[in-house]
């Protein structure tokens, strides 16, 4: 919650507003207080060429950060705010505008401060009480949405969840592809050949005849023709096996890593709250 001493430090330091996502909605310009407690419960804030519009933003869920202060409000949604004359005094018809504007439940705020060392002027609050005793919004709920419209007088957590699946794609490409290559082969053949070999064999009664059958003396030549074998290399073209492509599936087990996000609720207050 936003004490005097922090507007006050803010005024001083002519501070900002902006937004919760860091958008600067203009600068501060005066603040209304609620004449029961003091608390600041309305600011204006400086836009338009050279700061000449101001628009009236509840401090309701704000923070200070810095010489800023953060309202739960976007830019367009301040600027689109009902046009009421900051003249420091809020009448009743002008407040219903701006909490119906912001989502918020009727009060009622009149005097305004633009100073350090001004006083809080004292302001009307009108609040509805339940039967037991517990503040309630203009719809009867117990307690309100302090960030934006009212919903209901509860509040809903949300988490992220994980799910996981699986998608096909393409990962490679395979393919067949046949090639000539050369490699020398090294076989042993036995081959034949033919070689001379003289003989001599003494004269005998079995072959007188065939030696005395020429005459005495003469001259002759006797001839063989040697023969011999040699490797013939012949070559054929034979199937020795048939190769095709083909799939199967494997399973891999691949562990994901990923951060989620969780709403977290928790309370702030009187310690005496039941859980």
């Amino acid at each position: 919650m936003l004490a005097k001493e922090h507007i006050d430090d803010l005024l001083q330091r002519n501070g900002n507003i902006v937004s919760t996502d860091g958008a600067k909605i203009g600068s501060i310009g005066q603040v209304y207080a609620d004449d029961e407690n003091g608390q600041p419960t309305w600011a204006t804030v400086k836009t338009g060429l050279f700061g000449t519009s101001e628009s009236f933003v509840p401090l309701e869920g704000a923070r200070v950060e810095g010489s800023d202060l953060v309202v739960p409000y976007t830019k367009d949604q301040v600027k689109d705010a009902p046009r009421v004359d900051a003249d420091g005094h809020l009448e009743p018809t002008e407040e219903d505008r701006l909490y119906a504007h912001y989502g918020l439940g009727g009060q009622t705020y009149t005097e305004a401060t633009t100073g350090r060392d001004a006083d809080f002027a004292a302001t009307d609050r009108t609040s509805g009480v339940a039967a037991g005793g517990y503040d309630t919004d203009a719809r009867g709920t117990v307690g309100h949405d302090t960030s934006g419209p009212t919903t209901d007088d509860a509040m809903t957590r949300s988490e992220e969840r994980l799910n996981v699946g699986t998608e096909r794609q393409a990962a490679g490409r395979a393919r067949l592809r046949k090639y000539i290559t050369t490699e020398n082969v090294t076989q042993t053949v036995p081959v034949q050949r033919e070689e001379v070999r003289i003989e001599r064999e003494p004269i005998t009664d079995a072959n007188r005849g065939d030696a005395l059958s020429g005459p005495d003396l003469s001259e002759e030549e006797h001839e063989v023709i040697l023969h011999e074998e040699r490797p013939v290399i012949e070559k054929e073209t034979v199937p020795v096996e048939r190769v095709r492509l083909d799939k199967e599936t494997v399973t891999d087990h691949v562990t994901v890593d990923e951060e989620i996000r969780k709403e977290r609720i928790e309370t702030d207050g009187d310690d005496n709250i039941r859980r």
